[in-house]
């Protein structure tokens, strides 16, 4: 297992990513000065992004057409995954704000024998992680 988001597992067998890139960022806001710089105070955490990027081939038995499938049907949902990777490092909370995909090499009846994809991850609060037993925090009120 490379990663897991929710109970989707990245591998070889399902969808394996070549390349992870993350940008997190903190918010500070700026006041102007009378002849200095901009005073500047942290004001919180901002935005905490992945985006993972690679391509299967699956008449090589290299990933599934389904794996996207069941991504866009995690997207629908809404809901935000716990991102865990194959050493148990919890990222944390994240929800699929897209998935791009890009089809070549098609065979006789459409079938793409190479699906580039890129999928976009963006960290929301904890506490809105869904699991399969129990509802978000904010839906159990």
């Amino acid at each position: 297992m490379m990663m897991a988001l929710g109970q989707f597992v990245f591998s070889l067998s399902t969808l394996a990513y070549q390349e992870l890139q993350r940008r997190t960022s903190w918010k500070h806001r700026s006041t102007p000065r009378v002849g200095g710089r901009d005073a500047r105070q942290y004001t919180g955490q901002g935005d905490d992004a992945i985006t993972m990027t690679g391509w299967f081939a699956p008449d090589q038995g290299i990933g599934k057409l389904s794996s996207l499938t069941e991504l866009r049907s995690m997207g629908d949902d809404g809901d935000a995954f716990a991102l865990v990777d194959g050493a148990g490092n919890v990222y944390g909370a994240f929800v699929i704000e897209g998935l791009d995909e890009g089809q070549s090499l098609h065979q006789k009846d459409g079938t793409p024998r190479r699906v580039e994809f890129t999928l976009s991850l963006m960290r929301v609060d904890d506490g809105l992680v869904k699991t399969k037993t129990e509802p978000a925090k904010d839906e159990a009120k």
